[in-house]
């Protein structure tokens, strides 16, 4: 059992990665396009939102295919903490109660994706002409 789990989990992480890719993609659509939900205020591209916008849809389309992930998933870690303290934080302590507890686990998985990788499935892995399965 413990043989098949290390051998899945470079193929797990893909999917954990593609999941949270397509997951936060639709909030850029929302801020870009307002699909597939409307957009809550007007879209300024040069707003803190529209900055944020074009971060979550195209950064989120790099990790979805697993292209510079680590750098990628760095950057939006940092963009999800910000996020918090600018939006969430300043409304009170308790995540719950302010509304940040989405903005606090995107920060987490994709700093986890920071360290992690993109797993198996990932344009990464295949530049490098290796399968993660493979250092098992």
């Amino acid at each position: 059992m413990v043989r098949f789990l290390d051998t899945m989990r470079p193929r797990i992480l893909s999917v954990v990665r593609i999941v949270v890719a397509l997951l936060f993609m639709q909030h850029g659509g929302q801020k870009l396009f307002g699909f597939p939900a409307p957009q809550r205020y007007a879209f300024e591209l040069f707003s803190l939102s529209g900055v944020a916008g074009v971060l979550e849809l195209f950064g989120g389309f790099l990790l979805l295919i697993g292209l510079a992930t680590r750098p990628i998933a760095f950057l939006l870690s940092g963009l999800m903490a910000f996020a918090y303290f600018i939006a969430h934080g300043q409304k009170g302590f308790w995540p719950i109660l302010n509304g940040g507890e989405l903005a606090i686990l995107y920060c987490f998985l994709f700093f986890y994706l920071f360290v992690a990788g993109g797993g198996e499935w990932s344009v990464d892995c295949l530049r490098s002409g290796k399968r993660h399965s493979d250092n098992v």
